[in-house]
């Protein structure tokens, strides 16, 4: 929804725009389109504030994703402990699931066709050693 009023510059506490800031690095919103949701008038008001409140790498300019859109963006962001927390554990719950593949495949390849597959140990190992 579009805001009809205009706002200046008094109107921005740093609560308002931590909050835009965030939207945008979030990949809610490009910079144009929060000028545009929240009567920013100013071109480049919003890239102020992202270089002076945001998390984001400005040493080699405007990164592209926040004019072309959100693509890479996450993949690019720093993660809160949260977020990394979140990933981790999906990262987890995909490794076990593969491991549980694997396991019905290998119990699948003993009882079907008695192919015989496990790990050598280590005293099998260090016994053939020179």
């Amino acid at each position: 929804m579009k805001s009809t009023t205009k706002r200046t510059q008094k109107d921005y506490s740093i609560a308002f725009k931590l909050g835009v800031v965030e939207q945008v690095e979030r990949g809610e919103l490009t910079y144009k389109q929060a000028q545009d949701k929240y009567g920013i008038q100013g071109c480049s008001t919003v890239l102020t504030w992202l270089r002076k409140h945001g998390r984001l790498d400005w040493s080699k300019g405007t990164p592209i994703f926040l004019t072309q859109g959100f693509a890479m963006a996450k993949s690019q962001l720093p993660q809160t402990p949260e977020q990394r927390i979140k990933a981790l554990e999906k990262e987890l719950a995909d490794s076990q699931l593969k491991a549980q593949f694997f396991e019905a495949v290998v119990n699948v390849l003993e009882t079907d066709y008695g192919v015989r597959i496990t790990k050598k140990q280590k005293e099998q190992l260090s016994n053939k050693k020179p």
